[in-house]
């Protein structure tokens, strides 16, 4: 007799990486594009004596050492991962997706299939030296049985302890998503700077995660956003990393953890313990022994994140960014001022400046005058012109003092000598009189590697901390020597938050500008509420003669609503005056912090925020490392520079 074909197909295999989250191992799949890397580099080793191999997945920020099995991240320090080439899968009735049994208990389900199918003899049994016993009844059934004493104790009845695991074979026969891949090319570098606590969300995940999260919006938005500029490769990616400072301050080399818990109390020991993670931050703030160390680990871990990136990318040629979230940014607008033509912050004496600035010819004047550093920071431009000073030098002294002071400010208390304010803003305190070693605390702010292309701050206090030093107006003239533009983003319900443009403009006064929702439009219920608003201000001015006015009053497009569909006259001339009052809001001068661009976006709160501010205060201060309002501003900002514009999806 002629035999019979075999129908066996060798089984596709999946690479998967353990995750550890909330004490929980949850096994998560690799993308396509990395998977079959990683099987290709499986299929060429052959896995014998030969040297380790390392491939590198998820945009190379973690290398999988196939001989290990284990997945290694490249930038920051985090415990390896097990990995594993999977092709078998089973699932409790406890369990709420399929898991991926172990590789060698996979080849051995593998070739019992392999000589059932080949065959066609079904219901056989296959023991395990554990106790497992997996019955394979027909190629769409198998189940798998566990031993009693295997069993979980909790257990309700006797019937539970009969219940198998469903047992799949290959991913095609499971449901899980499995991510793409993504585009090799980076097109910008953003390093991102978490805020107090070693959690950075309510679910107590670290920068790390939380970071994570970012860019997976991120990429997710530039599949919808930008997709016309990705299938003409125009665009790549854009790279964010974690600085993690934290665990720097608080690590064994300081042992301030240690001295902080021997005076701690015993008493409410949970929440003494949060306050000790996170709280005690803001004192080393203004700690003179550990606010350098907070600034220094900032810039040395940014700088030696950016190294270790050119290494991995040595074809990269984009710019780099930074963002900074709560306490996280205050430390960078220091490092952001230095430059090699930025003046040292440390002149004693006003000839030494004026030497620094290339204007000698002046000393004799101001001597004349008899004045110093001191005395010189109460002048105002005006005075300068009065001592006959040429609008040029005028104009580099004032843009020094404008730094100098913004440096100062900046710190968690002003320097020794402060110096040059531009404009005379309180006597009630005279540093002077103070002693360093009592509150002061001069910072030595480190140069980063490169200057920034952009600043994003996310829940920012930095306006608070210029306020409260004495700083009543930044000049309009003044920005950062390194960095051109500035974004203060903020959650109109964020504690921590604070403007930054009325200190800019401070005889204008005008509504930061309203972050677009990413899917097109005002959420509908601030629409609702400002159309309310706009129909009572209307009925109160007597201006609404009929039902018809009233009502189309009440349904006039917001400034930030996308363009109607035309819906008559009336509707078109709304319309127009709306993209005339937002092009007019976004024309604003705001100085030169950004570019003589807008400085203060806010969003757009969701629905639930809106019935208690205080109920949601807290989440609305951790609410940016998911949003992707906020991911897409970001995104936003760094392709037009590059002269990529974002496509409004139809929703």
């Amino acid at each position: 007799m002629e035999a019979v074909p075999s129908a066996y197909e060798a089984v596709q295999p999946h690479w998967f990486y353990c995750r550890r989250a909330d004490t929980k191992d949850s096994w998560m799949p690799f993308s396509t594009e990395d998977s079959q890397k990683l099987e290709q580099a499986y299929m060429l080793s052959g896995l014998g004596e030969e040297e380790e191999v390392v491939v590198p997945t998820e945009g190379e920020r973690y290398d999988v050492r196939l001989r290990e099995r284990r997945r290694c991240a490249v930038y920051w320090e985090q415990a390896p991962t097990e990995v594993r080439r999977c092709t078998w899968f089973y699932k409790g009735d406890k369990d709420s997706r399929f898991l991926p049994y172990p590789e060698d208990f996979s080849q051995r389900l593998e070739e019992a299939y392999k000589i059932s199918v080949t065959l066609d003899k079904w219901k056989r049994k296959l023991d395990f030296p554990t106790g497992e016993m997996v019955i394979l009844h027909n190629p769409k059934l198998i189940m798998q049985y566990q031993p009693i004493t295997q069993q979980d104790e909790w257990v309700s009845s006797p019937s539970e302890q009969t219940r198998p695991r469903t047992v799949k074979r290959g991913l095609e026969n499971i449901s899980v998503e499995i991510p793409d891949g993504e585009p090799e090319k980076v097109d910008h570098l953003v390093f991102m700077v978490h805020g107090i606590g070693p959690a950075c969300d309510l679910r107590f995940r670290s920068i790390i995660q939380c970071v994570n999260d970012f860019r997976s919006a991120s990429l997710s938005l530039l599949n919808t956003h930008f997709r016309k500029a990705q299938e003409e490769q125009a665009v790549g990616r854009v790279e964010f990393l974690p600085v993690n400072w934290h665990s720097a301050l608080h690590g064994d080399a300081t042992g301030v953890d240690e001295d902080i818990q021997r005076i701690t109390l015993p008493s409410i020991s949970r929440l003494r313990h949060f306050t000790n993670d996170t709280l005690l931050d803001l004192f080393f703030y203004n700690s003179p022994t550990y606010c350098q160390t907070i600034v220094d680990t900032v810039a040395s871990e940014i700088n030696r994140l950016y190294r270790l990136f050119l290494q991995r990318h040595p074809q990269f040629a984009g710019a780099v960014s930074v963002a900074g979230h709560s306490l996280g940014e205050c430390r960078l607008p220091g490092c952001l001022c230095l430059d090699t033509d930025a003046p040292p912050h440390d002149y004693r004496s006003l000839e030494e400046a004026l030497k620094r600035l290339g204007l000698e010819e002046l000393i004799a004047v101001f001597k004349a005058e008899q004045l110093d550093l001191q005395s010189l920071a109460l002048c105002s431009e005006n005075d300068l012109k009065d001592l006959g000073i040429p609008l040029g030098p005028r104009k580099k002294i004032l843009n020094f003092m404008s730094r100098r002071w913004i440096l100062q400010a900046s710190s968690p208390a002003p320097l020794e000598h402060p110096f040059l304010r531009p404009v005379s803003t309180t006597s009630a305190v005279d540093y002077e009189y103070f002693d360093v070693g009592i509150g002061q605390v001069s910072i030595n702010y480190p140069q980063l590697d490169f200057h920034p292309q952009t600043f994003f701050a996310f829940g920012s206090p930095i306006g608070m901390f210029l306020t409260v030093r004495g700083l009543k107006r930044i000049d309009p003239s003044y920005s950062f020597p390194t960095c051109k533009s500035f974004f203060n983003i903020y959650h109109p319900f964020d504690p921590v938050a604070y403007r930054m443009e009325p200190m800019i403009v401070p005889d204008m006064e005008i509504e930061p500008m309203l972050i677009p929702h990413h899917k097109g439009r005002k959420r509908m219920h601030l629409e609702l509420k400002e159309s309310l608003t706009r129909m009572s201000t209307d009925l109160k001015n007597n201006v609404l003669g009929s039902l018809r006015t009233a009502w189309q009053s009440f349904s006039r497009l917001p400034i930030a609503a996308l363009p109607p569909v035309g819906e008559g006259e009336m509707e078109e001339v709304e319309a127009t005056s709306a993209s005339e009052r937002q092009t007019e809001e976004q024309n604003i001068e705001i100085g030169m912090l950004n570019g003589g661009r807008r400085i203060d976006y806010v969003l757009q709160e969701k629905p639930i925020e809106s019935f208690n501010e205080y109920l949601f205060a807290i989440q609305s201060h951790l609410c940016y490392w998911e949003s992707e309002d906020t991911a897409l501003l970001v995104l936003k900002e760094i392709y037009e520079k590059l002269g990529v514009v974002l496509e409004q999806p139809q929703s």
